[in-house]
């Protein structure tokens, strides 16, 4: 059940116990304004019950404020909830009405506050910031704007192709340890052990547990792991008893099950059960082939959903985790497609520029991507539509002069200019965010974790956007206006009101 989300006081009622105001200049007070919390409670309250049984869910005020929060932080679960419960500002961010030092939740909500957001609301979340952001940084210009731009914003079609598309792929690595096939059947072998113990207890007094070789085969593990240097030959040999032992094992617990339902294991058991099932299966049929790929091939029992991407990247050819198709407009990031399975992010262009066409009303004046983009599907569709794509044309280069080669040069120096900020993008979300290790275990949940993330960059960008306008303002009042205007035409690039977000600049 949920039920609508109160009206939140004015800033100057919100009440300290132990007195004092807060600081409306403050970081939290200032992203609380951001938000556009009314739209934001239609799509959260569109997910939910409203039959009126069970008890109402908490706000989403609460829910997705205290998943910003903790991205924004970069702290644990529990470590969130003792900050919002010591900070008046997060309390206020929140949407509480007056301070208090009981914790408003438990840290275990933040599992149920991830499941609440799919994938197609939190994009739809970070449509509505993003595009919110980037139309201010332009509200003053569209003033002046006559009736057919007016109805360009509408999102009617329009011959006038505006701004910069810039795309790119990633990956988003998953929290589980490098995947081997040795590590992967000692794993397996070992949770089917637990469960034959589990299975155990409830069998009849008398019962004979059966025989698992559980020492033996946790020593030849050990003796193969801790090799520094393992033939291929010593390692098949590991692999083949490893994969003996596991099949003896799913045979005992088949028996069990015979006696004991399955009913008595815990649902992390009996998933794991149905993973390990699978695992056998691939990993025999590897080692009987001699091969070392199958299709869906599971990683990670605890994560099964998780894939090898093969990225070809230094220092890592092979990683793990969710691989994402993600666009960059005035330094504003939109993630378009997600997927455990690689794919090749070259087919994503047309949907990420009819994407743009729908946000903004038009199509880009021009798009950033790298040489994997430029096939011919793409490159007749940008032509079709009159967008630029950015690298060198297909097939043989053509004869040019001196003057023409050094302009082409000079074009293609820009556009890789212009594609640096995207890569910026993904190694903020990878440094200072949690994108470069996605801590949730669930499919559903880790989408969730990365689409936060881009959002909390948003609203970061947004923020210091509307910051240095604030210092920017502070300056030009002890200034003169006319030597201030003057230097700010002199460098629109550095002061315009698109890289800012300051309307009077």
């Amino acid at each position: 059940m949920y039920r609508h989300n109160e009206q939140q006081l004015e800033f100057e009622d919100f009440l300290l116990p132990f007195g004092g105001h807060l600081r409306s200049n403050n970081r939290w007070v200032k992203l609380t304004k951001l938000i556009p919390w009314e739209d934001v409670e239609k799509l959260y309250s569109s997910q939910l019950s409203n039959s009126g049984m069970g008890a109402p869910a908490l706000s989403v005020r609460i829910a997705l404020g205290a998943l910003i929060i903790k991205e924004r932080l970069g702290v644990s679960d529990e470590e969130a909830v003792e900050q919002i419960r010591e900070n008046p500002y997060l309390q206020f961010f929140l949407g509480h009405r007056e301070y208090s030092s009981e914790a408003p939740f438990d840290s275990s909500m933040f599992v149920h506050f991830r499941k609440r957001f799919p994938e197609d609301v939190l994009k739809q979340i970070n449509d509505l910031i993003a595009q919110k952001a980037i139309m201010s940084q332009k509200a003053k210009q569209d003033q002046q704007k006559s009736k057919r731009n007016d109805d360009d914003q509408s999102g009617s079609e329009t011959s006038d192709n505006k701004g910069k598309l810039v795309l790119d792929a990633t990956c988003a690595p998953a929290d589980i340890t490098y995947p081997t096939d040795l590590k992967l059947l000692n794993d397996a072998r070992e949770k089917t052990e637990t469960i034959i113990d589990t299975l155990h207890k409830h069998m009849p007094k008398g019962t004979q547990k059966p025989r698992n070789y559980r020492q033996r085969a946790r020593k030849e593990y050990l003796a193969i792991s801790k090799s520094r240097r393992v033939t291929q030959k010593i390692l098949r040999k590991a692999i083949r008893k490893q994969l003996g032992y596991l099949k003896r094992n799913l045979k005992s617990i088949a028996k069990q099950n015979m006696k004991v339902s399955l009913n008595v294991l815990s649902r992390r058991q009996y998933k794991d059960l149905l993973v390990i099932h699978e695992v056998y299966r691939q990993q025999k049929e590897m080692f009987d082939s001699k091969v070392k790929r199958i299709d869906d091939r599971i990683v990670s029992i605890s994560q099964p959903h998780v894939r090898p991407l093969k990225r070809g990247k230094a220092g890592s050819e092979t990683e793990f985790g969710a691989k994402i198709s993600a666009s960059l407009v005035e330094g504003y990031i939109f993630p378009e497609h997600i997927s455990w399975n690689n794919f090749n992010e070259s087919g994503d262009l047309i949907d990420l520029v009819e994407a743009y066409r729908k946000r903004f009303g038009c199509f880009p004046e021009s798009v950033h991507a790298d040489k994997i983009y430029r096939n011919r599907e793409n490159i007749k569709f940008c032509r079709r539509n009159g967008i630029r794509l950015s690298g060198p044309p297909l097939g043989r280069p053509p004869k040019q002069t001196e003057a023409e080669k050094k302009a082409a040069q000079k074009i293609a120096r820009q556009d890789e200019l212009d594609r640096i900020p995207i890569e910026g993008k993904f190694g903020q979300g990878k440094r200072r965010f949690s994108l470069g290790r996605i801590m949730a275990k669930l499919a559903s949940t880790s989408k969730t974790s990365i689409i936060i993330t881009f959002i909390v960059m948003n609203l970061e960008k947004w923020l210091k956007a509307i910051l240095f306008c604030l210092l920017f303002r502070q300056k030009s009042s002890a200034e003169n206006d006319g030597a201030l205007h003057y230097f700010v035409n002199q460098n629109p690039k550095g002061f315009s009101e698109a890289a800012t977000g300051c309307p009077w600049v």
